[in-house]
């Protein structure tokens, strides 16, 4: 069962994320995916993330259907213009690949070649809306395309975001332009997502809530000071910082997270960050 399947047949998906590698090596990125297959509903794979080089997103999703694993192939506006967007998306489609994440991308500003050009031609809603004409069979200019694609258009939402106004406008505009399931950035405070869980209810999107494995404590201050919409709460980084294996209380803290999603929300999206073998011990503790 694929992803789109899992998540309207109205199961508790989880999905996890795959980076691809910095070079042409697939041999560990392979391994992560046969480890997580058959414990996750697809694999996002993230495209340059962080601005930072790596091998070909669409490339790592085709290689992850190979391996009977249904990938999300995320899709990024920094680096290309609305002409190569939708050649690489209905090259996607082509290929096999079914799931597509519409996001803006991380500036080339905190990148590992900070003096490239960045694109964004368009933005993320534009984006969402450029995939779902491609799925009614036309191009972004409204003309009939000799084949269209059919994806399960996804996006992503901070619904810890303050303010939150802005990105409530923007959550309701992916919707409008296509997108019907959303990822949403590390979650800590439930209360404040059960709300917005239960506004986004009445809508016809369906959220997986984000869970960030917080590695350690130092990793946790970095978050607050660096990574806006996030916002580690100091209990949790004193747990941290009390343990003897502070990876280890992180995984007990996601498994807790993951717990809690489970009563109210469509899915989960765990976040490892290099540590995917990680997310098999967080699903099991869970």
């Amino acid at each position: 069962m694929g992803l789109r399947e899992e998540i309207e047949s109205g199961r508790f998906a989880i999905t996890a994320e795959i980076c691809p590698p910095r070079g042409t090596d697939t041999a560990e990125f392979l391994e992560k995916a046969r480890l997580l297959k058959g414990r996750i509903a697809a694999a996002n794979v993230t495209d340059n993330q962080r601005a930072v080089m790596r091998l070909s997103s669409l490339a790592c999703s085709v290689l992850l259907l190979r391996e009977g694993l249904d990938p999300v192939f995320q899709i990024t506006c920094r680096d290309r213009n609305r002409l190569a967007l939708q050649s690489d998306v209905m090259g996607a489609w082509t290929l096999g690949v079914r799931n597509v994440l519409a996001l803006t991308g991380d500036h080339v500003s905190s990148g590992d070649h900070r003096q490239a050009k960045a694109v964004f031609d368009i933005d993320s809603v534009q984006l969402a809306g450029l995939i779902n004409g491609l799925n009614e069979g036309r191009n972004m200019n409204g003309k009939e395309l000799r084949g269209g694609t059919g994806f399960f258009i996804g996006a992503v939402v901070a619904p810890e975001a303050n303010p939150w106004e802005p990105e409530e406008i923007k959550f309701e505009k992916k919707i409008k332009a296509g997108a019907r399931f959303f990822q949403t950035q590390a979650i800590f405070d439930m209360d404040k997502f059960k709300r917005f869980s239960e506004a986004a209810g009445r809508t016809e999107a369906r959220v997986l809530g984000g869970i960030l494995l917080l590695k350690s404590a130092k990793m946790a201050n970095y978050l607050n000071v660096n990574v806006p919409g996030v916002k580690v709460p100091q209990n949790l980084i004193d747990e941290l910082e009390g343990a003897s294996d502070q990876l280890e209380k992180g995984i007990e803290i996601a498994a807790r997270q993951l717990r809690e999603l489970k009563g109210f929300c469509h899915g989960a999206h765990i976040m490892a960050i290099g540590l995917e073998e990680s997310v098999i011990k967080i699903i099991e503790s869970a």
